[in-house]
């Protein structure tokens, strides 16, 4: 870094992104016109909660670029990183938020199950990468300066986190602009909720559930990042070279 830099500039590994952003991207897009399609043969608009949420779940992506973008900086602009990176916190469970949407399925018998069921997992499924995408870039940020023990524990809190505030949504029905909105009534709620569980322990099951779901899954899209090339792709890789 050039400490007498004082714009930001995106980091060098950023340029990686540029297939995974496109396959969500593409991914995105075939949800939105699955959808497009289910309305217009169903006639019924009432899973337009879908792309709000597949919405939402970009942000933390774009966020994590702009604090990647701001960590560049010179200590002056220190307080750029820190507001992406808190942004981030709050809005990342949102990317994980629309597993929990398989809770509008109908009836098992309904006949639009199965497609329905589909729908929602590709929106689930294209949020889910979006949030580890950016989880992955923020991790990455923390191991850079603190090393690699350190950046695995951030995936773990991160993970746990994102887990309470899914279920902060999911059953408290608060959103993550709510801190800014109504700070006082969500502490509230949440204050509740934290002195309920000693009489209810199964109000912390479902979180830990979330959070060992969260992070498992991250571990395996991570371990699958570092897959050897195949021989032949390597070799072609070395003659283009």
């Amino acid at each position: 870094m050039n400490p007498s830099s004082t714009s930001p500039n995106p980091p060098a590994n950023w340029p990686r992104l540029f297939l995974p952003v496109f396959a969500v991207a593409f991914a995105s897009a075939i949800a939105c016109v699955l959808l497009g399609a289910r309305i217009f043969l169903s006639g019924s608009w009432r899973q337009l909660y879908l792309p709000w949420n597949l919405f939402l779940a970009w942000l933390p992506l774009v966020l994590a670029w702009r604090a990647a973008c701001a960590d560049t900086e010179s200590s002056p602009g220190r307080w750029r990183f820190r507001a992406y990176a808190l942004a981030w916190l709050l809005l990342f469970p949102n990317a994980p938020y629309i597993l929990t949407d398989l809770a509008h399925l109908p009836p098992n018998f309904h006949g639009h199950f199965w497609g329905d069921l589909v729908l929602i997992l590709l929106f689930a499924l294209t949020g889910l990468v979006l949030g580890f995408l950016s989880l992955y870039h923020m991790q990455m940020l923390v191991a850079r300066r603190f090393g690699w023990v350190t950046g695995w524990l951030f995936a773990v809190a991160a993970s746990g986190l994102s887990a309470i505030g899914i279920c902060i949504g999911r059953f408290l029905r608060w959103n993550s602009w709510d801190v800014l909105l109504n700070p006082i009534g969500l502490l509230a709620d949440i204050t509740r909720w934290l002195v309920s569980i000693p009489a209810s322990p199964r109000l912390f099951l479902l979180p830990a559930l979330f959070a060992t779901l969260l992070f498992v899954a991250y571990v395996l899209l991570y371990a699958v990042t570092l897959l050897p090339s195949p021989p032949i792709v390597a070799k072609l890789s070395t003659s283009s070279s």
